[in-house]
């Protein structure tokens, strides 16, 4: 019998993600890939799944494979850290590539949900920047100096100017190149991840 201090199966887990997100056994099926025979089975504790289908699971319905094994109920008080961080030129960490010249601001702070980027942009075209890149979360892009022109795999190429912004989806392929008329242009980025990692998967981008 299960004491108030065993963590949740993972039937309780996979109740709970149904349960939150609104869905039936069978639109979380139609959305997992996985029979609602086997879903319900998982969610009564008579069956488990195997890696591969709880790999499967995380990346189709988009939640973390540590969400799947959670280990008790968290503590209902808010946890108050006042980190701070002042970000600087001097302090920001440059990474330059052929597209771009990134300063990575505020990296005294580990663990971060958001990663602030103040990005000098020089491609002038979608050919010249190459391939579109991808990596995980969202971001908003805000047009400090210039003008620039957004390319991404699902829509049409849009003109931004100073003053303007634009906030997507970082899984979706993406291009930020220079604007007609400007030799370059200054933007400020914020990309942000609920998955630990994304310094790394930004970092990866540059090789």
């Amino acid at each position: 019998m299960a004491t108030l201090t065993d963590p949740p199966t993972l039937g309780a887990v996979m109740r709970g993600i149904r349960s939150r997100s609104g869905w039936t056994l069978k639109e979380m099926s139609a959305k997992s890939g996985i029979p609602v025979s086997t879903l319900s089975k998982v969610e009564h504790d008579r069956l488990t799944l195997s890696y591969d289908k709880l790999q499967q699971l995380s990346q189709r319905l988009n939640i973390r494979m540590s969400d799947l094994f959670a280990e008790g109920s968290e503590d209902p008080a808010p946890r108050v850290t006042g980190r701070r961080s002042i970000g600087t030129l001097d302090s920001a960490v440059r990474v330059t590539t052929d597209n771009y010249d990134y300063h990575y601001l505020c990296t005294d702070l580990r663990q971060k949900r958001m990663i602030p980027i103040l990005t000098r942009i020089r491609a002038h075209s979608a050919r010249e920047f190459g391939d579109l890149v991808r990596h995980q979360g969202e971001e908003f892009i805000y047009v400090l100096e210039g003008r620039i022109e957004v390319h991404s795999e699902f829509y049409d190429p849009v003109a931004l100017e100073t003053g303007e912004g634009i906030y997507i989806d970082s899984s979706m392929g993406h291009a930020y190149v220079v604007g007609e008329g400007c030799e370059e242009a200054l933007v400020l980025g914020v990309c942000s991840s609920a998955d630990e990692g994304l310094m790394d998967s930004l970092m990866n981008l540059h090789g």
